[in-house]
């Protein structure tokens, strides 16, 4: 149940970070967006000092790393 809530949860993420940077992805791209966002938002919040301590500061945190994701994408493919 977890991996499929995980899964679902990176696609909404992916969807939210898409639809703020204005970038047409699909579903597998929301999923993998949320997933890497998760990653990269984590890192670079605890750098700064925060942590998430519930399920919609999570959310905040792997939009924000999916929209870095987009960027940096946008960066080195363009």
């Amino acid at each position: 149940m977890g991996i499929i809530f995980g899964l679902i949860l990176g696609a909404i993420e992916g969807f939210i970070a898409s639809k703020l940077m204005n970038e047409k992805s699909g579903t597998i791209k929301n999923i993998i967006l949320g997933i890497a966002g998760g990653a990269v938002g984590g890192f670079v919040f605890r750098l700064i000092g925060f942590a998430p301590t519930n399920l919609i500061g999570s959310l905040v945190v792997s939009v924000v790393g999916a929209c870095i994701c987009i960027w940096l994408g946008r960066k080195l493919f363009k």
